[in-house]
C-alpha cells in the first residue's frame, strides 16, 4: 500500500517525469496534489501497470486531484541544457502550472534542482511509495505516450507507437537506415554500439 503523504499538515505535490532515457521526443513531467483522504488500491508506479490501467487511473486522478499539471521540455532544449536539467525544468514547468500552490514537493529520484523557495524531499523509487508521485508518474507517462503516438503518425518508420522513442533495436535500426528527424535528441548516443553508420545528411522524409 502506497503512503498518502509525507507531511500531513502541508499541501504536498508529487512530481515525476517520463521519457528521460528516450532517443527522441520531449521529456514530460507532472505535478499532482491529491486530497489527504485520497485512496486507491490500484494506483502504483506507472511501469507496474498496463496501458489500460494507466489511462483508467488518469481519469480518476484528474477528476479527484486538488490540482494537477503537465510540464514539457522539447528535444532542442534537451540538447542545449542536457537531459538531467531538462527533467528538472519539466518538473518546474509542471509546478508552475498548478492551480494550487504547494507547500512541499515530493520528487521521484535522488536529485532535484530547488524550485523557488519551496522545500522538497527526493524519494528513490518514490512512484512505488507515495500516492502523489505515483499519480504524477501516470500522468507524465500517458501524456507523453499520447504525444509519441502523434509523432508516430508523422514518422511511422521508427515505431514510436510501440517504443515511444526508447532505444530499442528496431528504433536504432530505423535511425541507421533513414537518418534522424527533428524530434531526435542529437546529443544522445543514437546508434548505441556504433556498429551501424548514420548519415546525418539524409534525414527521414515522412512525405
Amino acid at each position: 500500500m502506497l503512503l498518502p503523504y509525507l507531511n500531513a499538515d502541508q499541501i504536498e505535490a508529487g512530481c515525476d517525469e517520463a521519457g528521460r532515457g528516450c532517443l527522441a521526443g520531449a521529456v514530460y513531467a507532472a505535478a499532482v496534489i491529491l486530497p489527504k483522504d485520497f485512496r486507491n488500491e490500484q494506483l502504483n508506479d506507472s511501469k507496474q501497470l498496463t496501458e489500460h490501467q494507466r489511462y483508467a487511473l488518469r481519469e480518476i486522478i484528474e477528476r479527484e486531484a486538488l490540482a494537477w499539471a503537465i510540464g514539457v521540455v522539447s528535444p532542442e532544449e534537451i540538447d542545449r541544457i542536457n537531459i538531467l536539467n531538462a527533467s528538472f525544468l519539466a518538473m518546474h514547468r509542471a509546478i508552475d502550472a498548478l492551480s494550487l500552490r504547494p507547500q512541499h514537493l515530493l520528487i521521484d529520484g535522488n536529485r532535484f534542482k530547488k524550485y523557488q523557495d519551496l522545500p522538497h524531499t527526493t524519494v528513490v523509487k518514490g512512484d512505488g511509495k507515495y500516492l502523489s508521485i505515483a499519480a504524477a508518474s501516470i500522468l507524465a507517462k500517458t501524456y507523453r505516450d499520447d504525444y509519441m503516438n502523434r509523432l508516430h503518425e508523422e514518422y511511422p518508420v521508427y515505431g514510436w507507437d510501440k517504443n515511444k522513442g526508447y532505444p530499442t533495436r528496431q528504433h536504432r535500426a530505423a535511425i541507421a537506415a533513414h537518418g534522424t528527424t527533428p524530434y531526435h535528441r542529437m546529443t544522445f548516443n543514437l546508434l548505441g554500439d556504433g556498429q551501424m553508420t548514420l548519415d546525418f545528411s539524409c534525414p527521414y522524409d515522412a512525405t
